[in-house]
């Protein structure tokens, strides 16, 4: 299952980095003491979890400080709880040891959706219960927010220089900007702009079904619907996905597979040393270039965000590939496509910022039904 659709859940009983991440009305509406008090803010994804210890600051182009941080490989863990545990103890040996003792409030950015009194997500190392995290960690609130959703919260403030050019255009006017990526799962999100503050729409568009372009494509995709009827651009432009292509990829070619991880392929592909897991990525970016393009259509997006954990380390190899060419393979629309940049995002500590931001906007005592 990948990044889905809106889920809100809150439930009651390093070096100090500012960085922007939420819009500064949010400082009339709670107090100076409030907004600074230090909480807890987790993103957490299929194989990594960054976590944050987080402070409003009432800085309009950097109202969330990021006090401490680290990153987690989830498969080292028994759980959220424990992970999140682990985090306070540890601030216990940092200039915010007093803070730790007053953490009452959590956001969580995470793939999947709320049902109950757990965060459903298969990508998920391990089952999350929200009632075991507020009751480990002794807090009183703890809301939940899409992870992408998040991301996208964060990149209203992005700075040019914090991103790389996948695609050139000019400065775009104000309006939806997409945000998507493939790592554990394909996520994606809009953010919208608005008064007093921009919105952000979670979207499941990772299960739109798979639409080959060329007839290599077709073939995988014939492939692919052995083993389930529905087969999702998230069964191709993922880790786990682009292990399902090069599996494919290898049956036409009549050889058996050498590689059993993504990193595999993508290290064998980027070193020339198999022919077939390079044109796996090939067919990875040129999928990936064509779903974006529909996606930006879709949306009516002005400019384009790529994140997710797989395309930083691909960049040059996504640069060279028909990622342009097939992103912009949209007859009538070709020129439309043109003045829509497209930028990489290292994931990095967005997610947790972005949780922090929406969560002092909208997330602490949120609004009834909300």
């Amino acid at each position: 299952m990948g990044e889905v659709a809106n889920q809100r859940h809150a439930v009651s009983p390093s070096t100090t980095v500012p960085v922007a991440a939420a819009s500064s009305e949010r400082v009339s509406a709670a107090s100076d003491g409030e907004a600074a008090q230090p909480f807890l803010a987790a993103d957490v994804g299929g194989t990594h979890a960054r976590v944050g210890l987080v402070s409003g600051c009432g800085d309009a182009h950097g109202p969330v400080r990021v006090l401490h941080f680290r990153r987690y490989a989830c498969a080292e863990w028994p759980d959220l709880a424990a992970m999140l545990r682990d985090f306070v103890a540890q601030l216990a040996h940092t200039p915010h040891a007093a803070a730790a003792a007053g953490i009452r409030e959590c956001a969580v950015a995470c793939a999947g959706y709320v049902l109950d009194d757990a965060i459903v997500n298969g990508n998920l190392a391990w089952p999350v219960s929200i009632r075991a995290i507020r009751d480990a960690l002794g807090i009183r609130q703890l809301a939940v927010i899409n992870d992408f959703e998040a991301v996208a919260y964060a990149t209203q403030f992005l700075d040019a220089a914090d991103t790389r050019c996948i695609i050139e255009a000019p400065a775009p006017p104000p309006g939806p900007v997409l945000v998507m990526g493939p790592g554990t799962g394909l996520g994606s999100a809009v953010l919208l702009p608005g008064s007093p503050r921009a919105r952000v729409l979670a979207t499941e568009a990772g299960q739109i079904s798979l639409a080959p372009g060329t007839e290599r494509e077709i073939k995988i995709l014939r492939l692919l619907r052995r083993e389930r009827s529905h087969v999702s651009f998230e069964d191709a432009l993922s880790g786990p996905g682009l292990l399902k292509l090069y599996r494919a990829l290898a049956e036409l070619h009549g050889r058996a597979p050498r590689w059993s991880t993504p990193a595999e392929v993508t290290a064998a592909a980027l070193e020339g040393r198999d022919p077939v897991a390079r044109e796996v990525l090939e067919i990875f970016c040129g999928l990936l270039g064509s779903f974006v393009g529909d996606l930006g259509l879709l949306y009516g997006a002005r400019a384009i965000y790529l994140a997710g954990g797989i395309l930083p380390r691909i960049h040059d190899f996504l640069l060279a590939s028909t990622f342009a060419e097939r992103y912009l393979n949209k007859g009538v629309m070709r020129a439309w496509l043109q003045q829509v940049p497209v930028r990489l995002i290292e994931h990095g500590q967005l997610g947790v910022i972005g949780a922090a931001g929406w969560f002092l906007d909208e997330g602490r005592n949120p609004r009834q039904g909300a």
